[in-house]
């Protein structure tokens, strides 16, 4: 076994690290307000240690966001120490981003040798979700960050045989946990086998490390949630997208069940789009900007916010204007009636030149290609989805090297002569990266709701594996003999040619001449390893690397051109017809905003409206409490109509902003009657209806921009 020298500079592994930093970095000084809605809670949570610890969306620490706080307060913290603006919200993406790289390459190298390491490590960095991801402040970039540290860890645990390690390495995992979640439970089954079979300790002592490392998972998943659920309702802010005010709830409903079976939290019904392919024909001319419906979603539910004005960060600066480089449909919401454009059709225009018709290539046409820019464009369920050009354009650029790597990574480090339950320690390393990626790969599989961004799960894994499958065929063509070596180069010829062609798959809508190109490329290079002393190893290695490497490579500088930031990430060449962010519910009605801050008096709320995305943009441009009644998606039952009632009459709150309420339920749609009913209409701009509904034209109905908007006085409306 080969071992990491730390003394000695990896200048290759420097100068990928430097290209990761370029890819993640360049251009986040455009982010804007990047994801608004957990850039909101990040203002507010840089106000007070109470905001900060439950990770308040509100200043008021009213509700908090819909996933546990810790990924959040190294955002925080961030912000805290540079001011909250676009850049400084994202920055502990870029470097969580950077961070998995080089974990990535320390976790192979010591098994199989630095050019393993490297090219796991470049494969990662030019994976296109990867790079989208580690542009926002999303939590995905750090939660990979998490569980590459885990495992890790355990790997070190095992090679040390070091106990403590082991209660770390597990601790991370319920650290991740309160990241994002049951998806950090992901790769759980992978490590509890890695541990078992890799470490050299006897089976008592075996087992009972294996206890006390789940007592230590167990303690730190469940710690904080329940230091959360047991402190009194009337004392925290109430758990965004929970239905009973409870982050246990939250973890196996609305982020547990609920992503399987594509269900939204307080309709009962699932998300519609969900499992659908974006490619099929259409009769529109070009992508859009961004995902059209007829109906706001379930989750604007009960309302949007006013609008009228772009996105603004938090510095008050208008990001760079143009069109909306990525799918602008809401975070977590799907549309219900697709209208005119093909569902999850790509947005933005597509570049002008060689990149063909956009109302043909551009938005996949017949076959489906040139998928991935949608929201909510994530195939058909069935075991060839992540092949298909919706999720694969994302993550599915080296996925036949990933399955070259299971098979011949297990069959060329095995023990030659040795029973075959033995296993080596380079095929322990192989069954920790199958394991991690059999799995995510099943659930993305047959899933019914989750973004295409969410993939970003398996980049690891699949960067492992092809590079673990490179060096497997690299030693089966040296050491295995003539008809070895033919075996060798034939799955790795096999390989090749099926990658490019499935690359030129994901681009022919956009640069059909560039995709011939690269399948030819494939085969001439795959054709190099049958010709002997022609050229040597290594360049034939070389040249197979960089033909793999051409198209993701491009697709993975798409969002670092545009300097996109965007709150649902993604990579594709449209995003090169607009520069700067998209955001779902970052829009700013300026003449509303003056009129409440100007007419707020004592009141606590600046206003109130029906969800989340309506309500950011407005905390994040004033830094003021604004608000939302239903959470993210406007259905979270925070309060009865006679709590709601009594929070007027205290003087608490003064106005009210109700947007298209078709999808109201419960106590919201009570309360939303009571306030028409009750509240005084207020005029604060003659030209407040047009810019409402010029805006909820560019961002598709979508993310708190659903049209006409009405402001509603309240100061009379309890006597």
């Amino acid at each position: 076994m080969k071992k990491l020298s730390l003394k000695k500079m990896d200048w290759y592994l420097l100068g990928i690290l430097v290209l990761a930093a370029f890819l993640y970095g360049w251009g986040i000084w455009d982010a804007g307000s990047a994801n608004s809605y957990y850039t909101a809670a990040i203002t507010s949570m840089t106000q007070s240690w109470h905001n900060f610890w439950y990770g308040a969306f509100d200043p008021a620490g009213f509700i908090t966001v819909d996933k546990p706080p810790i990924a959040l307060w190294f955002m925080a913290i961030s912000a805290k120490v540079f001011g909250v603006h676009g850049w400084s919200v994202v920055l502990p993406s870029v470097l969580a981003g950077i961070g998995s790289v080089a974990l990535l390459y320390r976790l192979i190298t010591p098994k199989f040798g630095p050019w393993a390491g490297r090219l796991a490590a470049l494969v990662m960095t030019l994976t296109p979700t990867v790079v989208a991801n580690s542009r926002t402040n999303n939590m995905d970039a750090i939660l990979v960050f998490f569980l590459l540290l885990a495992v890790y860890t355990l790997t070190r645990a095992v090679a040390k045989k070091k106990f403590w390690l082991v209660l770390i390495a597990f601790a991370l995992i319920g650290i991740a946990f309160n990241i994002k979640m049951l998806q950090a439970f992901m790769i759980l089954p992978t490590m509890l086998v890695f541990y078992w079979v890799a470490i050299k300790l006897p089976w008592k002592k075996k087992a009972l490390w294996l206890l006390a490392a789940m007592a230590s998972l167990g303690l730190f998943t469940v710690a904080y949630p329940d230091s959360v659920d047991s402190v009194s309702s009337s004392s925290r802010p109430y758990i965004g997208s929970s239905q009973t005010n409870s982050l246990m709830e939250l973890a196996f409903g609305y982020n547990g069940t609920q992503r399987l079976l594509g269900q939204t939290s307080g309709t009962g019904g699932t998300f519609g789009g969900m499992g659908k392919s974006s490619n099929k024909s259409s009769k529109t001319k070009a992508p859009t900007n961004a995902n059209t419906t007829k109906t706001p979603t379930a989750q604007t539910a009960a309302g949007t916010a006013p609008t009228g004005a772009a996105p603004t960060g938090s510095t008050g600066k208008t990001p760079p204007t143009g069109t909306a480089p990525t799918g602008t449909g809401q975070k977590n919401s799907a549309p219900t009636k697709p209208s005119g454009s093909k569902k999850g059709a790509p947005t933005g225009t597509k570049p002008s030149g060689k990149m063909g018709n956009p109302g043909k290539g551009g938005k996949g046409g017949k076959g489906g290609m040139g998928g991935g820019g949608s929201a909510f464009a994530i195939g058909n369920a069935g075991p060839f989805r992540l092949f298909q050009s919706d999720l694969g354009s994302q993550i599915g650029w080296f996925l036949p090297f990933a399955l070259l790597g299971m098979g011949a990574g297990w069959w060329a480090f095995r023990k030659k002569g040795d029973k075959w339950y033995r296993i080596s320690n380079e095929q322990a390393d192989v069954l920790l990266w199958a394991g991690w990626f059999v799995p995510v790969y099943g659930f993305f599989s047959v899933a019914s709701f989750f973004h295409p961004y969410y993939t970003i799960m398996l980049a690891p894994a699949i960067a492992a594996l092809t590079a673990i499958g490179a060096v497997a065929i690299a030693k089966m063509v040296k050491e295995g003999g003539i008809k070895q070596g033919l075996i060798a180069k034939a799955l790795l010829a096999i390989t090749l040619i099926a990658t490019t062609a499935l690359q030129a798959y994901y681009a022919w809508s956009y640069y059909p001449v560039a995709s011939v190109i690269i399948v030819i490329l494939g085969i001439a290079v795959a054709a190099i390893w049958f010709i002997p002393k022609v050229i040597n190893s290594k360049l034939k290695i070389s040249l197979s690397i960089v033909v793999v490497a051409l198209l993701s490579g491009f697709w993975a500088l798409t969002p670092t051109l545009s300097h996109t930031s965007a709150a649902i990430p993604n990579a594709n060449p449209s995003l090169l017809s607009s520069k700067g962010s998209s955001d779902m519910g970052g829009s700013v009605d300026s003449a509303l905003l003056s009129y409440t801050e100007k007419n707020q008096g004592s009141a606590k709320y600046l206003f109130a409206t029906t969800d989340s995305n309506s309500a950011s943009g407005y905390i994040i441009k004033s830094g003021k409490a604004v608000m939302a009644l239903g959470g993210y998606n406007g259905t979270d039952p925070t309060m009865t109509l006679t709590e709601f009632k009594q929070l007027v009459k205290s003087g608490q709150l003064k106005y009210f902003v109700i947007g298209n309420t078709k999808s109201s339920t419960g106590n919201i749609s009570k309360i939303l009657a009571w306030v028409k009913k009750n509240g005084t209409q207020v005029t604060y701009s003659s030209s407040k209806k047009s810019s409402s509904q010029s805006q909820a034209m560019q961002m598709g109905g979508m993310g708190g921009q659903s049209g006409n908007t009405t402001l509603y006085d309240l100061s009379s409306a309890v006597q």
